[in-house]
């Protein structure tokens, strides 16, 4: 099972945390799959040859491609979305859609509901047998504008950062956001950026280098309800989720690349009125949360 330590304070849930390569791996058409959530969505991580595989969804899907290229085909449509190379991130609509790699490689799905996949087969499942009202519901915060296409490609080495906030790049769907990052070499250890969530939970999902997660409980009056810091080591694939009240900061560590990716759901309604989020102008506020 993945790593999650007991609770010890009714005011911060426990992390959960796998480095997906040391669990087992379903394996389907043989490609390999790897299931891990937070509260209000779901990665699969997916070594895949060149064999399709399917993912479904009741709202819009992240795929991202870390070392290969791909043809996507959504349910009744043939092949609709080419991703050209490594280093993509596609916006795919809610349904059921194939997907094939143009060589072996790996994927990852990120979605808000996964109906294709089985509660038992995630690897933290028995972390959510509660639920915490704290966080956020997903609802359906977003609406996409008419016309977009059914698979929406992005190249994230031609996304731009934002001017004010030069170490990101963000994405959103209907129901999720991301935020990219990704250097080479050490972060630097002088600029680290510790902080906390009231209302949602963060996941990290480390694709290329080896990361340090930075963990804190804040002490309150009741000293038997400290916890020590911790200071998580985490290899490429694997992912964090950081509950409620968890101030967490990331470092990168070691020579090399370095990529992570910050997930929320619902999207992250402050960076978007920043003016953050690249895509964000496909998008408008539905009537639920308008």
């Amino acid at each position: 099972m993945p790593s999650t330590p007991a609770p010890s304070s009714p005011g911060v849930r426990p992390r959960s945390f796998a480095a997906f390569l040391d669990h087992p791996a379903l394996t389907v058409a043989g490609n390999r799959h790897r299931r891990m959530r937070a509260q209000n969505l779901i990665v699969e991580w997916i070594e895949a040859g060149t064999e399709p595989f399917e993912v479904e969804s009741t709202a819009e899907m992240l795929l991202v491609f870390p070392d290969a290229g791909a043809v996507i085909s959504p349910a009744g449509q043939g092949p609709s979305g080419v991703v050209p190379h490594a280093g993509c991130v596609c916006v795919l609509a809610a349904g059921r859609s194939s997907v094939r790699l143009a060589v072996p490689g790996t994927c990852a799905v990120i979605a808000s509901n996964r109906p294709d996949i089985e509660p038992a087969t995630v690897l933290n499942e028995s972390a959510y047998a509660e639920p915490d009202a704290r966080i956020k519901p997903t609802g359906r915060p977003f609406r996409r504008k008419p016309g977009a296409p059914l698979v929406q490609v992005f190249e994230m080495a031609k996304v731009p950062a934002p001017a004010d906030n030069p170490r990101l790049k963000m994405l959103q769907t209907d129901t999720l956001s991301i935020n990219w990052v990704e250097y080479h070499g050490v972060r630097d250890r002088t600029a680290l950026s510790p902080h906390s969530h009231s209302d949602l939970e963060q996941g990290s999902l480390a694709l290329a280098g080896n990361f340090i997660h930075h963990l804190r409980v804040n002490w309150g009056k009741d000293a038997n309800l400290w916890r020590d810091d911790e200071h998580l080591a985490a290899p490429s694939p694997s992912l964090v989720v950081v509950p409620v009240d968890l101030v967490h900061t990331t470092e990168g560590v070691g020579d090399g690349h370095h990529l992570l990716i910050d997930l929320f759901s619902p999207p992250r309604e402050d960076f978007i009125a920043r003016g953050w989020v690249h895509n964000a102008g496909d998008y408008s506020a539905s009537a639920a949360s308008a």
